[in-house]
């Protein structure tokens, strides 16, 4: 398959709307191609590169080849390509990877050259995610599209179900079991503003902690153990806590799902990015067990003893985890069977507000009749917790590229300094409508002081209100710390700069 059929398909699904018209043009692309083009056809329309790291970024694209005058590129010749890129390593790698980058570009036409961009940078927004192509691919071989998700979920990729299905059609689905040691995609929650809202949507339910830690799924098989990460890379060398902690369970075959965190001394939750560089370690394992212990706490159980509990409703896999599990393994919860019961909904709301007491995040709410719908934002979980905001200036804005292209995009936000300058926190692009890229775009350039090509720095007049989770150290930014999953919410123009919100302010979150 030409990669121009790939890209010419982005566009025409970037260019609807309809969902209905979506699937319908990923079915009729994905009919016409082959069990070894599917892998790279899917991730490619899902907006992915199959190597996850190349060592190249969007900045390598300012400057691109004539493209070619016809379309002669295949998807395989395409992924050999990034391959060879993604192989290079070593004293003048980046000039190689470019070398083999632009030998790719030449041989592309204009819309695959753009369509390259968006993919290597992360900005191929033509709405064909992971549960699009799924109904995609079920219409093209006349599978049930719940079937494809599931079996999605079962292997735990994608292309990897596509392959199959292009080779033998919808009987390839029966192969997709859950089996103790191969990781299946982590359920995921939807949010919702407090607990109220939360028990009127799902009735029946569980109240429990939300963990800010590292998600972990464990297989155990006899003495056996493996631990896996939401993304389903094995880390379980790197987690000798959480065998141990596997090897307690009261079963020897089972598939577990929870969270590891690290606890302070007086037994309060330390920072997710002190548990992330923990667990990102490959060396001296056993010095970092002793530096920063880790401790895992399980709130599900996908499988025991030889049964698959997925379809099981949420009670009956929480009296199955109680039944194996310790109960300090367990994470803390309680049960709304009657979400007419006053008492018990008070009761809700204040364990809602002792867990963040007690310094996590918040709470997840979990319908007790609800399967465990592997990798999806099932509606029957429900994550509860505080949003913070700021108002911060625009100390600067950075030209997209992709769909975003001619238009100022990644913010660098700012707050006030006692002296009146500007301490920079971070970067965002998160939140921002295709409208709203307009007007900052606009605005923005009426403040520019600076363009040199890729960053425009402006006036610090502008205030932009950003939600975040939390504030984390960071040694990038002048004052030690940045924000967390930042987004924006508003411009505030109504403000000034000196209204902005201040350095100390932020510190002030962070302890």
């Amino acid at each position: 398959m030409l990669l121009a059929d790939v890209a010419g398909a982005s566009r025409e699904i970037a260019a609807t709307t309809a969902r209905s018209r979506k699937v319908a043009l990923l079915a009729e692309l994905f009919r016409a191609m082959t069990p070894g083009e599917a892998p790279l056809v899917v991730s490619y329309l899902s907006g992915r590169l199959p190597q996850r790291r190349t060592g190249i970024g969007w900045t390598a694209f300012r400057r691109m080849p004539d493209p070619a005058a016809g379309a002669s590129l295949t998807v395989e010749e395409t992924d050999a390509a990034f391959e060879r890129i993604a192989a290079v390593s070593g004293k003048g790698a980046q000039s190689e990877r470019k070398r083999i980058l632009d030998e790719l570009l030449a041989s592309a036409t204009r819309e695959e050259q753009r369509f390259l961009l968006g993919l290597v940078g992360g900005e191929l927004r033509q709405g064909a995610l992971d549960a699009l192509a799924a109904e995609g691919l079920a219409a093209a071989v006349g599978a049930e599209p719940s079937a494809v998700r599931r079996a999605v979920m079962l292997a735990g990729r994608l292309d990897t179900v596509a392959r199959a299905l292009t080779a033998d059609g919808a009987a390839a689905l029966d192969a997709f079991r859950l089996d103790v040691g191969r990781p299946v995609l982590p359920m995921l929650a939807k949010s919702a503003k407090d607990v109220d809202e939360a028990v009127e949507l799902l009735g029946a339910c569980a109240v429990e902690e939300k963990l800010d830690g590292i998600r972990v799924q464990v297989h155990r098989d006899g003495d056996d153990v493996r631990i896996f990460t939401r993304t389903l890379d094995e880390i379980t060398d790197r987690l000798p806590e959480v065998v141990s902690a596997a090897r307690e369970l009261t079963t020897d075959r089972a598939v577990l799902d929870g969270e590891v965190i690290a606890l302070d001394e007086r037994g309060r939750p330390q920072p997710f990015q002190d548990i992330a560089g923990r667990v990102g370690s490959r060396l001296d394992v056993a010095g970092a067990q002793a530096s920063l212990p880790l401790y895992p706490v399980f709130f599900d159980l996908l499988s025991v003893d030889g049964r698959d509990l997925l379809d099981e409703p949420a009670a009956e896999r929480h009296a199955q985890l109680a039944r194996v599990t310790p109960e300090p393994r367990r994470v803390r919860h309680i049960e709304i069977t009657d979400p007419a019961d006053g008492q018990r909904r008070e009761e809700a709301r204040r364990f809602a507000a002792a867990a963040l007491e007690r310094g996590h995040e918040g709470v997840v709410v979990k319908g007790l009749d609800a399967p465990y719908s592997a990798g999806r934002r099932g509606a029957s979980w429900l994550k509860v917790k505080p949003v913070h905001t700021l108002d911060l200036v625009v100390l600067a804005a950075e030209w997209g590229h992709g769909r975003r292209t001619g238009r100022l995009s990644n913010l660098h936000l700012g707050a006030r300094r006692s002296d009146g300058t500007f301490a920079m926190l971070g970067k965002t692009f998160k939140g921002l409508t295709d409208a709203l890229l307009a007007w900052q775009t606009e605005r923005l350039g009426e403040l520019a002081v600076e363009d040199d090509g890729f960053v425009v720095r402006v006036r610090p007049e502008l205030v932009v209100e950003v939600a975040f989770d939390s504030v984390q150290r960071s040694p990038r930014y002048p004052e030690g710390v940045t924000l967390r999953f930042a987004r924006v919410v508003r411009y505030r123009e109504d403000k000034t700069a000196a209204e902005a919100d201040t350095v100390d302010a932020v510190l002030a979150l962070r302890r």
